[in-house]
């Protein structure tokens, strides 16, 4: 049993059940605010810029990168793994959260699945694209074909990448969408605009609310998530895999799987307190996202922050202890303070240091310290992937191959593309769809009420 008493309100405000859902949607029935507008344009305007930077790698090819013989993967292989880390949060607060029974995990879960959607499709591109010829991605679909015995290469990562992302966008938008029902058909039934009544009314399948449905629905939700709890480990894990079975100095270590996936869930966490800090100042949601939700992921961040410094640690002393020449250099001569000791540095601080001042209730008060805190972590994550592929392609075995990369303004355009994807995913999810997941915060508001002291309820 949840006691409020001691571990604080999950709903502020004292509001009732029609208060909670007048609330939540009203965003939705209220008249757009002029900086949607604003918002909305800029991110097209990015959208329109990656738009470009796409239709000039199409047309001229992946010469237009900054790719060459020894850095094949630049720009595009980091962004990719950044973009899925990041994805990683929508899943991790709805499974891992509901299993450890953490109910303050309602009123931030919505908008985690909601990021996890948008920043999985902007990961996509990127495999996609780096193919060279994406007409042709069908290639790596394993199904019988007119093209004799040519099938997949079932050892090659580009195979391993489709499967990990066409699974886990198929669950998480599952996942997300299902679970919308209930507050689609609120949403229909509260409407006063017919078209409004006729859109939400498709999109709730027909939601009635019948006990009948709600077990089915609770059926499908327990069957997803498992699905989905499994694509957690599994997806990043195979992203990690991509490095760790070749031969490449820093490259080739048992560390990776474990690593990327607490990284995943460090960047995913982080982005999601972007979000909901953004949530509560533009909607005003401070009394359903209060102070302990924010302080609850601080705490998570902390934790996380912690694992990552040790692993940082690891990969140096793992190099040290080797023994290996090669992997000495990478680490000692070109990491820590060679050429890439900015990156490298960089990483470290905004990864293993500045998140241990959550350890500070004060930081973890302050709303906008948390929100500079988790775009720095989330700074620091991409830092990382730059500094895993980068540092290791330019400095190989043979010294006569070594190169430096830089990107081509084609590549930060399409980054910044993906960018403006996101923003507007997420704004399109403002203002069309429940920030928070009103059935679910409805289904802990019974356990939000004052407890009664025990001398107080033997007197009764």
């Amino acid at each position: 049993m949840y006691n409020s008493a001691v571990r604080g309100r999950l709903i502020d405000g004292n509001k009732s059940l029609g208060q909670i859902s007048e609330e939540i949607l009203s965003p939705i029935h209220a008249k757009t605010p002029v900086w949607w507008y604003l918002a909305l344009m800029g991110a097209l305007g990015m959208l329109g810029f990656g738009g470009y930077a796409i239709f000039l790698t199409l047309s001229k090819g992946l010469g237009t990168w900054g790719l060459n013989n020894s850095v094949a993967w630049g720009w595009d292989i980091i962004n990719f793994v950044w973009w899925i880390g990041i994805g990683h949060a929508g899943t991790a607060f709805s499974i891992f959260l509901l299993i450890l029974r953490q109910k303050w995990r309602t009123a931030i879960n919505r908008a985690a699945e909601a990021m996890t959607v948008v920043a999985v499709m902007a990961a996509a591109l990127f495999p996609l694209l780096h193919m060279g010829r994406p007409w042709l991605f069908f290639y790596i679909f394993p199904y019988p074909n007119t093209r004799g015995p040519l099938w997949v290469n079932f050892n090659s990562p580009l195979f391993w990448d489709f499967v990990a992302i066409s699974a886990y966008l198929l669950i998480s938008a599952s996942f997300w969408y299902f679970g919308m029902l209930p507050d689609f058909a609120t949403i229909r039934d509260t409407a006063k605009s017919k078209i409004k009544k006729a859109v939400y009314g498709i999109m709730a399948f027909g939601w009635t609310g019948s006990s009948r449905e709600w077990l089915r629905f609770e059926g499908l939700s327990f069957v997803l998530g498992g699905i989905a709890a499994v694509l957690v480990v599994s997806v990043h894990s195979i992203v990690s895999t991509d490095f760790a079975v070749s031969v490449e100095v820093g490259w080739h270590t048992t560390i990776f799987p474990p690593y990327f996936v607490v990284g995943a869930i460090f960047s995913g966490f982080a982005m999601v307190l972007t979000l909901v800090v953004m949530m509560r100042k533009l909607y005003n949601m401070n009394d359903f996202i209060t102070n302990r939700h924010i302080d609850a992921v601080c705490r998570v961040l902390i934790f996380i922050s912690l694992i990552m410094g040790t692993a940082y640690l690891t990969e140096i002393f793992v190099a040290w202890y080797s023994g290996s020449p090669y992997e000495m250099y990478m680490f000692f001569k070109n990491r820590l303070t060679g050429e890439y000791a900015l990156e490298f540095w960089t990483m470290f601080i905004s990864n293993a240091v500045i998140p241990q001042l959550f350890w500070f209730k004060k930081v973890r008060s302050k709303m906008w310290m948390v929100f500079v805190i988790s775009i720095i972590i989330n700074i620091g994550m991409w830092f990382e992937r730059y500094n895993i592929i980068v540092t290791s392609l330019s400095r190989d075995y043979l010294p006569s191959s070594w190169t430096p990369y830089s990107p081509t303004w084609v590549e930060v355009g399409f980054f910044a593309g993906t960018i403006g994807l996101f923003l507007t995913g997420v704004l399109l999810f403002f203002r069309f769809i429940p920030m928070i997941a009103i059935s679910e915060l409805k289904s802990v508001a019974k356990f939000d009420k004052p407890q009664k002291s025990v001398k107080h309820a033997n007197h009764e």
